[in-house]
């Protein structure tokens, strides 16, 4: 397969390849997306292909603000619920699933009568959608498909360079990256169905179920939500590398050389004898903005095996890294 070069373009430029149903590889705080017009069926199907995603897992709808979002072409709805964690976490690493508007179709629902909504706080996606709302006013609200910037299944990008690298091979002259840097999150955004009564998680994030309950809601956590969503298959954010876990110290795994085997923990907790050590994060924040790249490294080096520590307290942030740990080791 041939490999197109895709350049680093302006945020004007990408908002205007954007409008012209191109692709932009661009970064938000989470992840780096792989960005296309959310109401032009083109460009959802070659966000489809280009990742080899299945048509029936949907996509994330990034908007500029609070007001876009609301707007009815994206949401039919916008309960009392979802207004509440909007106006306390957007902009931020939150999506919020809502009842879908007419734009929203079911190309990027993958076939439910859901959307899921997203209003990033990374300043280029700002500036990105924003750009696209003045230089098309008369369609604006605009949305952005971004699911992450890899091929399906595989460890989202948190660099610019991840992405372009994964992801060359399968786009075409005239689509664009945007590089903003290491990802300050890196992890996907927190998705809560907002069509209850009571918030209910579907995907950790950076949002916390403690940060949900500080606002006097009462969210409940579902590991295997009948909704689709993305990133909820049991295999999923996957290196080449086998991924085993450990709940506490570890140990190589048999009949692997040692130096085959790559180790990430919290830096409290030894390197054992012979394993590289790809990441030693001191907090679960930092756990999850290292965890993607150093499972990128472990591919870079050719590992067999990733050998991590599952962080000591599942609450808080501790819990997105948990959730990515065990699908990134489920078998395939």
């Amino acid at each position: 397969m041939s490999t197109t070069e895709i350049p680093i373009g302006t945020i004007d430029a990408a908002a205007a390849a954007l409008l012209d149903s191109r692709l932009v590889i661009l970064p938000t705080e989470t992840v780096y997306g792989l960005a296309g017009r959310a109401d032009r069926v083109d460009a959802v199907a070659r966000i489809y292909h280009t990742k080899g995603r299945p048509s029936d897992h949907p996509v994330i709808v990034h908007v500029a603000d609070y007001d876009g979002a609301i707007h009815d072409s994206w949401a039919s709805a916008f309960p009392t619920l979802a207004q509440e964690l909007a106006h306390a976490f957007w902009p931020g690493p939150l999506t919020l699933v809502l009842p879908r508007g007419p734009r929203s179709g079911l190309n990027v629902t993958g076939g439910q009568e859901t959307v899921a909504l997203r209003v990033p706080a990374h300043p280029i996606a700002q500036a990105v959608l924003r750009s696209m709302n003045e230089q098309d006013p008369q369609d604006a609200p605009h949305g952005i498909a971004a699911p992450s910037a890899n091929r399906f299944g595989r460890v989202s990008p948190t660099m610019a360079q991840h992405a372009i690298t994964e992801l060359s091979p399968y786009l075409q002259p005239g689509d664009l990256a945007l590089d903003g840097g290491a990802c300050s999150w890196g992890v996907e955004s927190t998705i809560v169905d907002c069509t209850g009564k009571r918030p209910v998680i579907l995907r950790p994030g950076g949002v916390t179920t403690e940060d949900i309950a500080a606002l006097g809601l009462d969210p409940m956590t579902i590991s295997q939500p009948t909704t689709r969503v993305p990133g909820s298959l049991a295999s999923h954010y996957a290196p080449r590398a086998q991924v085993v876990l450990h709940e506490s110290g570890a140990v190589p795994v048999d009949g692997v050389p040692a130096d085959r085997q790559g180790f990430v923990a919290l830096a409290d907790i030894e390197t054992p004898a012979g394993m590289c050590r790809l990441a030693a994060p001191r907090t679960n924040v930092e756990y999850a903005r290292m965890l993607y790249s150093a499972l990128r490294a472990a591919d870079d080096a050719d590992l067999l095996h990733v050998v991590a520590v599952l962080p000591a307290e599942v609450d808080g942030v501790g819990a997105a890294v948990a959730d990515r740990l065990r699908r990134a080791s489920s078998p395939r």
